[in-house]
């Protein structure tokens, strides 16, 4: 997952497609998330290794370090529909709904990860998932996002479930059983998937569009369409 983040992004900037001349907010946005990643692995190796006490102190470091996370996710992705540059391979207001959704999502797990920590077969098997529903921005860089209109959000989320369901076929191959952790976080990124699906394509998702818009450039954007593909 780390390797895939690292590639996701560092594709993008030695392709020429992001830079460093980014606003200060979508810097502490990549900092705050790519943090989140380092934490990630250093708790899997803390934990695999036996150094449990600084496993459980990083552990609230990182409960706290979520909230940053959900805060600045949601504020780059309003910032970027007001502005009108939602990605143009998704519906305005598929992406307004779609990044808090994930992020939140990605929250509830792993709150709930936190609150079974004494629980470790459910702890590691919620974290997971949780870190897989933020893995959409990387894995979009490396998919052929543009090719795949209109099913570009559901093909991040097929590729999002390729972790929780290589944790699946581990527990099958050494136990013949299915964790219910598995089935649990899965099921919640169904629904969150779901979520995303149906409330951008009501009357809910052009009523939230229309209300974050409101007095920006992105007003003049149609909720429901397209941007035009980049020139080049």
């Amino acid at each position: 997952m780390a390797v895939i983040n690292v590639a996701g992004f560092g594709v993008q900037n030695a392709m020429g497609r992001s830079s460093f001349s980014a606003p200060l907010i979508v810097h502490a946005h990549a900092l705050v998330f790519f943090g989140w990643v380092a934490i990630y692995v250093a708790q899997n190796v803390l934990a695999s290794t036996g150094s449990l006490a600084l496993h459980r102190k990083l552990g609230w470091i990182a409960a706290g370090w979520m909230s940053t996370m959900v805060v600045l996710g949601t504020i780059v992705t309003v910032r970027m529909v007001r502005a009108g540059h939602a990605p143009f391979f998704f519906q305005p207001a598929y992406f307004l709904i779609m990044n808090p959704v994930g992020v939140l999502t990605f929250a509830g797990l792993s709150t709930w990860a936190i609150v079974l920590r004494r629980q470790t077969d459910w702890h590691k098997r919620l974290h997971l998932c949780g870190m897989a529903m933020i893995m959409g921005p990387a894995l979009g860089r490396l998919l052929p996002a543009p090719l795949l209109i209109p099913y570009t959000g559901l093909s991040i989320f097929a590729a999002m479930l390729v972790f929780p369901f290589a944790g699946v076929l581990v527990d099958w191959r050494r136990d013949q059983t299915i964790h219910r952790a598995w089935l649990s976080g899965i099921a919640v990124m169904a629904a969150a998937q779901l979520l995303i699906e149906v409330s951008s394509r009501t009357s809910i998702g052009n009523a939230l569009y229309a209300a974050v818009v409101s007095g920006s450039p992105g007003s003049a954007v149609p909720p429901r369409a397209y941007p035009p593909f980049p020139a080049g």
